[in-house]
C-alpha cells in the first residue's frame, strides 16, 4: 500500500510542487491550504507523514503539530521560513520530526520523508523491537534498549525517536570524535550539506533532558564525542 502525505501549506505553487514530485516518488499525497482543514484531513484522511508550514493564516503550525502529537503517532516535518535555532527547537519540542527551512532543495525534502517514514517502520514493523535486550547504565541514566525506556534517577524521561535513536548511536560509538555529517548519515539517514545545525539542536536536547553535558563533548568544528 502506498504511503501517504499530507501537505499542510498555504502557499500554493510549493504546496503543489511538493505534490507533484512526491506523486512521482510514488506516494499518495493530499493537499490542505490552512490549518483548519489539515487538521479535518488528518482525523479523515490517516496520513503515514504530514508536511507542515509553520505560518498558516488560521492556525500556527505549531498548534497543528502540538495538537496532531497528543493522540496520533503520525510524524511531522515542519517546513518553515523561521531559520533561527530558537525556532528549530521550538518545533521539535512541539513533536516534530524534522525541521526543513525555506528555501528547500526538493531532493532533501525527498530524502528526509523516506528516512523519516523507514524509521517509523523499523519502530512500529519490529527492527527496532527485535534488537537485542540491553541495559545501559550511565551514571542516573538507565536505559532499556529492548522496551526502548529511559529513565534519569528512576524517573521516565521521554525523548523523541530521534533523540533515543542519537542518545543509542552516541554510546554505541563512545569515545571516539564523530562529525555532524556522520551522526546525520546514520540517524537520520541522510547527508546534505548545511542541515549539520539539526543535530546540534537535537545534542542540546538531549543534554537538556538528561543532563549529559559532561559526557557528550563538543569536538570544535568536527562534531561530537561521547566520553565514558
Amino acid at each position: 500500500m502506498k504511503k501517504k502525505i499530507l501537505i499542510i501549506e498555504d502557499d500554493r505553487p510549493i504546496a503543489e510542487l511538493l505534490a507533484y514530485i512526491l506523486a512521482k516518488e510514488g506516494y499518495d499525497t493530499d493537499i490542505a491550504f490552512n490549518g483548519t482543514d489539515g487538521l479535518a484531513k488528518v482525523r479523515t484522511g490517516a496520513p503515514s507523514l504530514i508536511i507542515l508550514d509553520w505560518s498558516l493564516p488560521d492556525i500556527s503550525g505549531i498548534d497543528i503539530c502540538r495538537r496532531v502529537t497528543q493522540s496520533n503517532k503520525i510524524p511531522i516535518i515542519m517546513l518553515t521560513a523561521k531559520n533561527l535555532v530558537e525556532d528549530k527547537i521550538r518545533g521539535l519540542e512541539c513533536g516534530a520530526d524534522d525541521y526543513i527551512t525555506k528555501p528547500f532543495d526538493v531532493r532533501e525534502v525527498v530524502a528526509r520523508i523516506k528516512a523519516t517514514l523507514r524509521r517509523t517502520d523499523e519502530a512500529s514493523g519490529g527492527e527496532a523491537k527485535q534488537q537485542e535486550n540491553q541495559v545501559i547504565d550511565i551514571d542516573n541514566i538507565h536505559i532499556d534498549t529492548g522496551a526502548m525506556t529511559v529513565t534519569a534517577d528512576g524517573v521516565p524521561v521521554e525523548l523523541t525517536p530521534l533523540e533515543y535513536s542519537l542518545l543509542i548511536y552516541l554510546y554505541k560509538n563512545r569515545n571516539r570524535v564523530l562529525t555532524r555529517d556522520q551522526i546525520l548519515d546514520a540517524v537520520w539517514g541522510y547527508e546534505f550539506a548545511g542541515n549539520t545545525r539539526t543535530v546540534d539542536i537535537h545534542v542540546l536536547r538531549l543534554r537538556q533532558k538528561l543532563g549529559l553535558n559532561s559526557q557528550i563533548q563538543t569536538v570544535y568544528k568536527v562534531g561530537y564525542k561521547f566520553v565514558l
